[in-house]
């Protein structure tokens, strides 16, 4: 069995088409089709439905990429020592992040990192969505609920609290909501609710049964700049909220808890440079951990 060939496996099995998959390898797509049939007739088996949308794994393909992803960590581990990569920390990491976490917190920090491994190069995406660390989406994800499946190592950032705020401008001009019950009588800003990527975040109901948002932003910092400009009250996290002078706490509802976790792949382990990225957000957050809360 060749490597190059359950390399190229993994990336279609990732990317779920031969054309995107060439891609990322810079490999032509007939090359790529090639070593596909090459590895399924050297396993005596198909590994992939080839249709109009894209390739499938068969219910073979779903076992064999089980085995090719403990293959490739036998080989990320061979090439780190090989190269002696615990002794210095150099390559790509990219982090996938809510925007919240990912701009509001993360990013003003990153640059410590590289400035103390000049060859390290890091790759935030503070997007709000979720990431498939099997696909490589990401090296590292930070999530807001424990992964349970998958060979994935998960470790639990910190917990933060999310509550109710307005501007300043706002409260004066409409007076705040004393309870639940009179937050009908005000402008709402609140999510997307079909593009919430998990359950846990979809909290409005906690604040108040009957909220109804007449402006909705699929964004967290979105949300936060809405509710700076006067636009109505708005479900933010307290970690950004606290930071602007210019809001106030809204005493309708008490505030809930969430939690960051931190996550990657298990092939990825034992690359150095991915345990000095997780290794200083664990740091990062363990030192500002008030900040959330």
């Amino acid at each position: 069995m060749n490597w190059d060939d359950v390399r190229i496996f993994l990336a279609v099995a990732r990317a779920g088409q031969i054309l995107n998959a060439a891609r990322r390898l810079d490999l032509n797509h007939a090359t790529v089709s090639r070593r596909i049939s090459s590895l399924e007739e050297a396993l005596g088996t198909k590994l992939f439905r080839r249709q109009t949308t894209g390739s499938e794994l068969t219910p073979a393909g779903e076992r064999f990429l089980a085995i090719a992803e403990r293959m490739e960590a036998d080989v990320i581990t061979a090439r780190a020592e090989v190269a002696g990569e615990g002794d210095t920390v150099s390559g790509t990491v990219r982090i996938g992040a809510p925007d919240g976490f990912g701009v509001a917190f993360l990013a003003r920090r990153l640059g410590a990192l590289t400035e103390e491994h000049p060859g390290l190069t890091i790759q935030l995406v503070p997007v709000p969505r979720s990431f498939s660390l099997s696909r490589r989406e990401a090296d590292i994800a930070i999530t807001t609920e424990r992964p349970t499946e998958g060979r994935l190592v998960a470790a639990k950032l910190v917990d933060y609290s999310l509550g109710l705020y307005a501007s300043r401008g706002y409260a004066d001009l409409h007076g705040l909501p004393a309870g639940r019950d009179d937050l009908s009588g005000h402008r709402l800003i609140g999510y997307v609710p079909d593009l919430v990527v998990n359950p846990s975040l979809d909290y409005a109901a906690e604040f108040s049964p009957a909220w109804r948002a007449g402006f909705a932003i699929s964004s967290a910092l979105g949300q936060v700049e809405a509710v700076r400009s006067g636009a109505g009250i708005g479900i933010l996290h307290a970690f950004i909220a606290r930071a602007q002078p210019d809001l106030v706490e809204v005493g309708a509802a008490p505030a809930i808890r969430r939690a960051y976790w931190l996550v990657y792949h298990e092939s990825v382990r034992p690359l150095r440079r991915v345990q000095v990225v997780a290794g200083f957000i664990q740091k990062a957050v363990e030192k500002d951990r008030a900040l959330f809360l």
